[in-house]
């Protein structure tokens, strides 16, 4: 199913209870603030805070241009049995992708990744799974379930376009001139990168919990 995040300036909550809460981020909106001056309303964190009325602690982060479900925690002893979780990647996370190309039908990229030239390179997972391959503007195009073990910087779009098969919408590791043609004639720019699942063990009564969040309707034109 396709929908709009997001109204009014607010975040579109998707599960909310007494430790925890669940939105759905926009394209184009930072998690928390960065090194540079930010509109308030460009900051998921602050957006939420205020919006709930609440104290809220960051837990994960998302790429700007990515959008779905991001979770918050709205106290210290669940905030810190959910971080536990994440470092341990008990956290199992799901990620809808289209990108250029053919895929395989399944296959896992285990490139290992730093952030910069100076860190040193860390071990990296990515599964992927070809839902559907559509054909828009004379190219094939693959719908993915992307499944990250490990939670590297960009890992997701670095592995795709280290494999050949670059997100649509990704000026940074695609071809800029072929991602402005798509983009003209798909009506979006947009990196098609959503995060359309979260699941894990709940911090009260230590059950497995998740939450989804339904594709955006810049991902409508290759579905």
């Amino acid at each position: 199913m396709i929908h709009e995040s997001g109204s009014d300036g607010e975040l579109k909550i998707l599960y909310q209870d007494e430790v925890l809460v669940v939105v759905d981020k926009p394209a184009g909106m930072l998690v928390h603030p960065g090194r540079e001056p930010e509109p308030r309303e460009q900051i998921a964190m602050k957006v939420l805070r205020d919006q709930i009325g609440q104290r809220i602690n960051t837990l994960h982060r998302l790429d700007r241009p990515t959008s779905g479900v991001l979770l918050f925690a709205l106290e210290k002893k669940a905030g810190a049995h959910l971080r536990k979780l994440f470092d341990a990647h008990l956290v199992e996370k799901r990620y809808t992708a289209v990108v250029i190309g053919e895929t395989p039908e399944a296959w896992s990229c285990h490139l290992p990744l730093r952030k910069t030239e100076e860190e040193p390179e860390r071990k990296a997972e990515t599964n992927f799974k070809r839902l559907s391959v559509v054909e828009k503007q004379g190219r094939l195009f693959s719908v993915l379930q992307v499944e990250p073990r490990t939670g590297r910087y960009h890992q997701i779009r670095r592995h795709l376009a280290s494999d050949g098969f670059p997100i649509v919408g990704d000026f940074l590791y695609g071809d800029v001139g072929m991602m402005d043609t798509i983009a003209s004639g798909s009506g979006s720019g947009r990196l098609l990168l959503h995060a359309s699942r979260i699941g894990f063990e709940h911090p009260v009564g230590n059950e497995f919990f998740e939450v989804e969040a339904e594709l955006p309707e810049r991902f409508a034109y290759f579905l």
